[in-house]
């Protein structure tokens, strides 16, 4: 039956499985049938918590996991080997900021061309869907508040540093990625989706609290130094971020390999994607998974 089931859906691979989206994007591919290959960095011993993957339905007989690290581009080779698609999720997360941009740029570049020439070599994977961020096209000096930003605004690397705000070096090194990505993708004719969500929020499955949600959850943690960030920003319901992954890599007659719009969400919906999560509903699951883990 699962081996059946396999052959009709195929296998994805999905780097970056204990994070905040990675995990929700294994347990939603795994409710729709698909087989999963993940990605996870192992600690020095060689190993890591993943029973939260391991335990969801459908695991045991569709679930495999891999030890792979951006800081190792060829080790995501065995788990793209046989795979149908990828969906590059992976990108180190350092709000702190205690490493230089410098060192977070080659290493989410270097880690990326390294899965997309995998990709390449499999001879089996169809598309790439890559993991963005609207934050690599809504900040540059010609951006108005009345502006509906799309992928043909780019953000401007040199303004974000300008202005040293949170994260900046996140986002610099996304816009850095996404645009050595592309530039990849376009020369050796690859198939590539780029899906950029705003601000994601809602529940969660991985035992660490996701930075995106705890900073949309600020206010009522009351902590200061976040919720001042959050006056004026989109929010996607993490699930509606994973449908949209799992949507655009089945639609693969007529989209072409091109950067997939962030808070314009013109394309998606023509694509025939509907949004199922409000602000209520992003709300409503974090609280509830705050509550489960003892966060709240």
């Amino acid at each position: 039956m699962e081996e059946g089931r396999e052959q009709k859906k195929g296998r994805i691979c999905v780097t970056g499985g204990t994070g905040y989206v990675g995990s929700w994007t294994v347990k939603r591919l795994l409710e729709d049938g698909y087989s999963v290959n993940t990605t996870v960095r192992m600690d020095p011993e060689g190993k890591r918590e993943v029973s939260y993957l391991t335990n969801l339905p459908g695991a045991s007989e569709r679930l495999q996991i891999f030890d792979a690290d951006l800081d190792r581009p060829g080790s995501f080779a065995p788990a793209i080997d046989g795979c149908v698609g990828v969906f590059h999720v992976a990108h180190p997360l350092d709000f702190d900021e205690k490493e230089t941009e410098e060192i977070k740029t080659r290493r989410t570049t270097g880690g990326t061309l390294g899965i997309l020439q995998a990709c390449l070599d499999s001879k089996t994977v169809r598309r790439v869907v890559y993991t963005s961020t609207s934050g690599t096209m809504a900040f540059n000096d010609k951006v108005t508040g009345s502006d509906t930003i799309d992928e043909d605004s780019w953000t401007d690397v040199d303004f974000i540093r300008h202005f040293g705000s949170l994260g900046g070096a996140y986002v610099v090194t996304k816009t850095l990625t996404e645009r050595t990505a592309m530039e990849f993708a376009e020369k050796h004719g690859l198939d590539l989706v780029v899906v950029a969500p705003s601000w994601i929020h809602g529940p969660f499955i991985c035992p660490r609290f996701p930075d995106s949600v705890y900073i949309c959850m600020a206010l009522i943690l009351g902590d200061e130094k976040f919720y001042q960030s959050m006056t004026k920003t989109s929010l996607v319901h993490v699930d509606d971020v994973v449908r949209a992954h799992i949507h655009l890599f089945g639609s693969l007659k007529g989209l072409a390999p091109i950067p997939f719009p962030g808070l314009s969400s013109k394309k998606l919906l023509e694509s025939g994607f509907k949004y199922e999560y409000g602000l209520e509903g992003m709300y409503d699951g974090a609280i509830e998974s705050c509550k489960e883990k003892g966060l709240l």
